[in-house]
C-alpha cells in the first residue's frame, strides 16, 4: 500500500489557489457564492478535477459554471506562476451537488417529522 500522497497535497494547494482566485475575481452579487469543495488530481498530476459548489438556481449554476470554464486558461496561467510543478495541470470543473442533496434529504425528514407530529396529535384526540 505505497500510495503517494503528492496528488492529495497538490490538490489541496490548487483548491486553495483557485478559491482565492474566485474570491478576487467573482463578485458575490453577480455570481453568488462559489466554493471549491475538492480538487482531485490524476496520479501523474496532469489533470485536476475541480469540484465547485455554486449557490443558486439551476440556471444560475449552469451560467456560472460556463463562466468558470471560460476562465480555465487564465486560472491555469495563475497556477503556473504560483505553484511550482513540472506541468501545469489541465483543469476540469464539475458541479458538486452534495449540499443540494443534503438539503433535499433534510426537507424530506422535516416533512416526515411534521406528518408524524400531525398523526400523533390525531391519535391523542
Amino acid at each position: 500500500m505505497n500510495k503517494s500522497i503528492r496528488p492529495e497535497r497538490v490538490g489541496s494547494l490548487l483548491r486553495e489557489e483557485i478559491g482565492i482566485y474566485f474570491q478576487r475575481n467573482f463578485s458575490i452579487s453577480e455570481y453568488g457564492i462559489i466554493t471549491v469543495t475538492d480538487v482531485v488530481m490524476s496520479a501523474d498530476l496532469k489533470i485536476a478535477k475541480v469540484y465547485v459548489s455554486i449557490y443558486g438556481e439551476e440556471e444560475k449554476k449552469q451560467r456560472v459554471l460556463a463562466k468558470l470554464e471560460s476562465q480555465i486558461p487564465i486560472i491555469r496561467g495563475m497556477i503556473g506562476r504560483s505553484v511550482r510543478l513540472r506541468y501545469t495541470p489541465e483543469i476540469e470543473f464539475f458541479l458538486d451537488e452534495t449540499l443540494d442533496r443534503v438539503m433535499k434529504i433534510e426537507n424530506i425528514f422535516n416533512e416526515i417529522h411534521k406528518q408524524k407530529a400531525n398523526f400523533d396529535d390525531k391519535e391523542i384526540e
